[in-house]
């Protein structure tokens, strides 16, 4: 099985960043981007026999109970490298903080869960990597031009498995201390 653990975008961004991912796929194509509900990844995909999965949730669990919510702010757009446009997450010390919990607590038992070697850099994919080549030059153009900015809190995490077409949501897990501004 595929899992993966992300913070989701409530409402009214959530509704904000999937209008603009549904708009990136009908001028591309791309398609990777819109199979994913508005999120921040804290874990990237990783594959794990599912009779792990409840110790996986159990840990999150424990996890979550630890950790303070806070005030996430998204602002504009940008990109890694010329096939991935994403919404920009602003920098907020917590946001280290709750990744490098994650991957110091998991990898005990999750080292497939904690080996991605890229620095981690939250952020809202729009598309990715089946983004074709020829419209991302009108895509940097269109993005560039445009403003988005919003505010929301960061108050629980969710774990995704992939059921061979989409992600779905099979757990959230909410954080017990109090809000950090």
């Amino acid at each position: 099985m595929m899992y993966l653990v992300a913070v989701l975008a409530p409402e009214p961004v959530y509704s904000a960043v999937w209008a603009m991912k549904q708009e990136v796929h009908a001028q591309t194509g791309s398609r990777n981007a819109v199979r994913l509900p508005p999120h921040i990844t804290l874990l990237p995909p990783w594959h794990q026999p599912p009779e792990k999965e409840e110790g996986l949730i159990s840990c999150l669990q424990s996890i979550a109970q630890q950790l303070p919510a806070f005030a996430a702010e998204v602002q504009d757009f940008a990109w890694f490298g010329h096939r991935t446009l994403f919404v920009r997450v602003l920098p907020h010390p917590q946001w280290p903080v709750l990744h490098q919990t994650l991957e110091m607590q998991c990898a005990a038992w999750l080292p497939k869960a904690t080996a991605n070697p890229r620095p981690f850099t939250p952020h809202m994919t729009l598309a990715t990597r089946d983004l074709p080549a020829k419209l991302v030059p009108h895509l940097r153009e269109q993005f560039a031009q445009r403003h988005y900015q919003a505010a929301f809190p960061v108050q629980n995490m969710t774990l995704f498995r992939h059921d061979g077409q989409h992600w779905q949501p099979i757990n959230t897990f909410p954080f017990a201390a109090e809000a950090v501004s």
